[in-house]
């Protein structure tokens, strides 16, 4: 998915925007005629502001001249609160998760169309994921995700489903399989996924619910990764519940989630 394009004319903010922009899960490394082509950049401008974003922190340059994102953005994200009191909150419950299942256990929230990964657990007997903490998946085809999209609004619901796609052979891309499942998933509180995302890897799923003073309101999802063959899944959901309980409760004590 090449970065989103700005208008003629443009100032140079907008440029380096363009240029961040162009970046994304299936492109984390890209050359400089790379960057060019998808920010929409005169090729000796987009290597001027290369070199600036590197020099800053915001791009780190490998040494075969691809470009990738730099640590500086990372530290600078790390502040967001959804970053920081998510993460600080949630660490020990997905850490209590794992020593129960010894699965990897991760935490998301929507961020548009996406499933925003920004915690993760995982171990050496843990299943192979395609998550990592800062990478962004498609709502449809993961166990956060769903639970998220049941959640969202009804219009980011519809345009999900105007846009499905098929990532593996077991995707649901079918509007209306889909829109049954998220009505099952408000149903039960809890969303399964059997190598949806990808072979090898089956989900579960449950919502971090916070009450405020508007009332309750999902703001992440608390979810596993286990092998495809693992029966108990129903089992787990109520250690899953458990841990998005007691997240749900610290989250409503601090000032970012009231």
């Amino acid at each position: 998915m090449a970065g989103r394009a700005a208008a003629p004319g443009r100032s140079v903010t907008s440029r380096a925007l363009a240029i961040l922009d162009a970046f994304d899960a299936t492109s984390p490394r890209l050359s400089l005629s790379e960057i060019a082509e998808r920010s929409k950049t005169p090729l000796t401008t987009a290597h001027r502001l290369l070199a600036e974003l590197a020099e800053w922190g915001a791009l780190a340059r490998r040494t075969d001249g691809r470009y990738e994102i730099g640590s500086k953005l990372w530290d600078l994200g790390l502040l967001a609160p959804v970053q920081l009191e998510l993460r600080q909150v949630a660490a020990p419950f997905l850490m209590d998760v794992h020593t129960t299942i010894r699965d990897t256990v991760h935490l998301a929230v929507r961020d548009g169309l996406s499933a925003l990964y920004v915690e993760r657990v995982s171990g050496r007997e843990s299943v192979p994921v395609v998550s990592s903490v800062g990478s962004r998946l498609p709502l449809h085809a993961t166990g956060v995700g769903k639970v998220l999209l049941a959640a969202a609004p009804p219009e980011v619901e519809a345009e999900v489903l105007r846009s499905l796609t098929r990532i593996t052979r077991y995707t649901v891309a079918d509007p209306g399989r889909l829109r049954r499942e998220l009505a099952e998933v408000r149903r039960r509180r809890y969303a399964r996924t059997s190598e949806e995302m990808s072979p090898g890897a089956a989900s579960l799923a449950v919502p971090v619910t916070v009450e405020r003073r508007s009332g309750p309101a999902v703001v992440a999802a608390l979810g596993i990764v286990v092998p495809p063959h693992r029966r108990d899944l129903p089992r787990l959901v109520p250690v899953l519940e458990v841990a998005a309980r007691g997240i749900g409760r610290e989250l409503a004590r601090t000032r970012d989630f009231r």
